[in-house]
Parts: C-alpha cells; structure tokens; sequence
C-alpha cells in the first residue's frame, strides 16, 4: 500500500515538472513570438525612411540636373549676345534702304545714320516719328517711339510710382521688337534679349536712371545714365 502511495506522489511530481515545462516552453514560445513581431515592425517602420531616402536622392539629382540645364541656357544667351555683328564701312548698303521701303513704305524724308551695329533711320508715319533699326544683314531688328507713362500696364505704373516715388518720369520709349528677327537689341550702350519692351527714363537730382517693363508689366532696373 506504501508501495503504491509512492508510485502516485512520484507520478504527481512528474506531471507538475511536465505541466511546468509545457507553461515555460508556451512562455518563451511567445516571448519568441513577441520579439519577433516586434521585428517585423521595425522593419516595417524603416521601410518608408528607405523610400524618403530615395526620394531625395532622386530630388537631389533632378535639382542638380535643372540646375545644369540653367548653366547651359545661361551659355546659349550669352553665345546669342556675341552675335551682334560690327557694320563695316560708313555707307547705308542699298539693300538695307531697299528694305526700309519693303517694311515701312518708301518715306522721302527718312534720314538715315550708321552707327557701330546698327544702321538707324528716323522716319514719321500716320503721324508718329519712329526710329527703325537694321543688322548688318540688313534685316529689320525693331523700332523705337516715344510713349506716355499711362501707356505701360497699369500694373507697372503702380510699381514704378511706388518705389521710385521720389523720381521724376523724363521720358517712355517704347521698343516694338521684330519676331522675325532674333538678333539683340542695343539701346543706352546696352545689349537685352529681343522682345517689346517700355524703357522709363527717371530722374532724381542730378541721378539718372532707365526701367525696363516688359509687355507684362514686370519692372526691372535697367541701366544708371
């Protein structure tokens, strides 16, 4: 009977050290579980801090190849500026007087002047006294008129009153830029890229400057005469 009592106490043992083992291993089985969900989160969390890297690596590369396409544009103006061709000779070649009369109608009393890249004439027609420029391939490159300041955008006038309050308008003139024509313009000994353009002459004491507006109102020093 003693005999059999033990065998019962020892059987009673050994399930409590099984049903201890089982707990434990289920305990480091979730433990196991648990870190490595935790893992799988990070992981997770990195994933988009890879994608914003990349991302910037692609933004980064873009910029720097925007970048470069302005330094080339930069270039290609420049090179364009270099093409305004010296006159040679004193006299206004034929072909050029031939056009002036192709452009504007042949006007007796144009009067006519070569200057260093520009063969200049100085005409009236339907009322309004204009001066035409030609290249040296005796192509029309624009003509200039006197304007008045209420003929720019208003949006310019606004500008122009509010941060040169303290100046006096001189003068408006206005370029009238021939599209088909892609040489510079040069006025006041300064070269600008061919395009419309009002150039407002602007006094203050014995200081003298020049605007440039262009046709959609945007006001740019030019020049201090």
């Amino acid at each position: 009977m003693l005999k059999c009592r033990l065998s019962v106490n020892h059987y009673s043992i050994l399930m409590s050290h099984h049903v201890f083992l089982v707990l434990t291993f289920k305990t480091l089985a979730m433990k196991k579980v648990a870190i490595l969900s935790m893992t799988v989160l990070l992981a997770m969390s990195f994933i988009p801090l890879a994608a914003q890297d990349v991302n910037k690596d692609l933004l980064k590369s873009k910029i720097k190849s925007e970048k470069s396409e302005i330094k080339t544009e930069k270039k290609e103006v420049k090179a364009i500026k270099e093409e305004l061709h010296k006159l040679v000779g004193g006299i206004i070649p034929k072909l050029t007087m031939d056009a002036f009369i192709t452009d504007f109608g042949n006007i007796p009393d144009a009067k006519w002047k070569r200057t260093i890249y520009f063969d200049e004439v100085v005409f009236t027609k339907d009322g309004k006294e204009m001066k035409a420029y030609y290249d040296s391939s005796s192509k029309l490159v624009g003509t200039t008129m006197t304007k008045t300041f209420e003929d720019m955008p208003v949006s310019a006038q606004k500008e122009i009153n509010k941060k040169y309050k303290d100046y006096t308008v001189k003068r408006v003139v206005f370029f009238d830029d021939n599209e088909f024509n892609e040489t510079d313009m040069l006025l006041w000994n300064t070269q600008f890229a061919d395009s419309d353009n009002y150039f407002v002459v602007m006094t203050k004491d014995k200081k003298e400057i020049v605007l440039q507006v262009n046709a959609n109102g945007e006001v740019n020093f030019f020049k201090e005469l």
